[in-house]
């Protein structure tokens, strides 16, 4: 009997023991609050623009000559000069296209020895004062136009035979040169492949693609929240995810004055010019993001945004003095980055400021 007294005793005692530390430390737990330091730092406002790095002048190489591609002079990542060959068109025509270039260089021969015999026949009259200056110069007019007529046949002919001709002292070939100096970025074709020329009601083939890769830009999009505080000439950091660990200095240079759509969210497309490529080597098509610097504050009083409460344009914060109090306190907030907030006034450095936990969510 005294055994199960005892042993009823020790088992309250324990029930008793943990039922005071359960409450004491769920007390404790709630009394507990955390404090975060007034501190100096730096803030930046910053807008985020999300695109790739490419050259500002791109050049689509065509051909005005239709053929199949003889020689490719160049390839992929060569540098080129103005004037520099890049491709050779043999010409290709089809046997009605030469056919009717032959028959036309014989009927214009024909007729160009026509009209020279009989302008010989004039000058020969005019000599011996048979006819009238006007018919003279209208069998002299009538042979410069066939001598005319038969050069454009003969030229033609040239071209499609072998690609090249001389017209007005100048000469015209089928070797495709570069109109500027820079990159080859791409080449669509290959030696043997056929390509149709460039016309007024046409397109051609695109036979490669040429850049100058020291003149790049950035070219992005940025959110419409953000579009309006942009301008011209903002100082942007450029990150490029080929190149970790390193950000290029830009500046903006242009703001697309209409918005586009895309997977639902409405955006602008912007365009930086990339600085300072000396020591940098890029390639088009480089994905990159870009920091549009918008403000930048230094040497300021600093809080995380979460600890401010707003109520009615006031802004407030409690703060913990040395002797354990704490107080609500009116401050004046400035700059934010979405994380830290820049205090104004109302606080000094070394303060301490409350963060109180998050409250649990019942089912209640």
């Amino acid at each position: 009997m005294v055994k199960k007294i005892i042993l009823a005793g020790v088992v309250v005692v324990v029930i008793g023991l943990v039922l005071f530390f359960a409450i004491d430390g769920s007390a404790k737990k709630q009394d507990v609050l955390r404090t975060v330091v007034v501190e100096r730092g730096s803030i930046v406002d910053k807008a985020l623009a999300v695109g790739r790095i490419e050259p500002k002048k791109e050049i689509a190489i065509k051909s005005k000559i239709g053929g199949i591609v003889r020689k490719a002079y160049v390839d992929v990542g060569d540098r080129v000069k103005v004037g520099d060959p890049l491709f050779d068109i043999a010409p290709d025509p089809t046997p009605v296209e030469f056919a009717e270039a032959k028959r036309q260089v014989e009927i214009y021969q024909v007729a160009c020895d026509n009209a020279k015999r009989e302008y010989d026949r004039y000058q020969a009259l005019r000599d011996k004062q048979l006819v009238s200056f006007q018919e003279y110069e209208s069998k002299q007019a009538a042979f410069d136009e066939a001598d005319l007529r038969l050069k454009l046949a003969k030229e033609k002919l040239s071209l499609i035979e072998s690609g090249r001709t001389e017209i007005a002292d100048r000469q015209v070939d089928n070797i495709i040169k570069s109109p500027i100096a820079g990159t080859v970025l791409s080449r669509m074709v290959e030696e043997g492949d056929p390509v149709v020329p460039l016309s007024s009601y046409q397109a051609g083939t695109e036979l490669m693609t040429v850049a100058e890769m020291t003149d790049l830009i950035f070219r992005g999009n940025v959110d419409e929240i953000d579009v309006g505080k942009l301008y011209d000439g903002l100082v942007a950091e450029i990150e490029i995810g080929a190149i970790p660990n390193e950000k290029l200095d830009g500046v903006l240079s242009k703001i697309s004055p209409k918005a586009h759509r895309d997977e639902g969210s409405t955006l602008f497309e912007v365009e930086i010019k990339v600085r300072d490529l000396s020591s940098k080597f890029l390639r088009a098509g480089y994905s990159a993001n870009a920091d549009l610097v918008i403000s930048r504050r230094e040497d300021i009083l600093l809080i995380p945004e979460r600890l401010i409460t707003m109520d009615d344009s006031v802004v407030t914060v409690e703060v913990q003095d040395t002797t354990g109090t704490i107080a609500t306190r009116e401050v004046e907030t400035g700059l934010s980055d979405g994380i830290n907030i820049e205090v104004v006034s109302g606080l000094k450095e070394g303060e301490q400021i409350v963060e109180r936990p998050p409250r649990e969510i019942t089912g209640d």
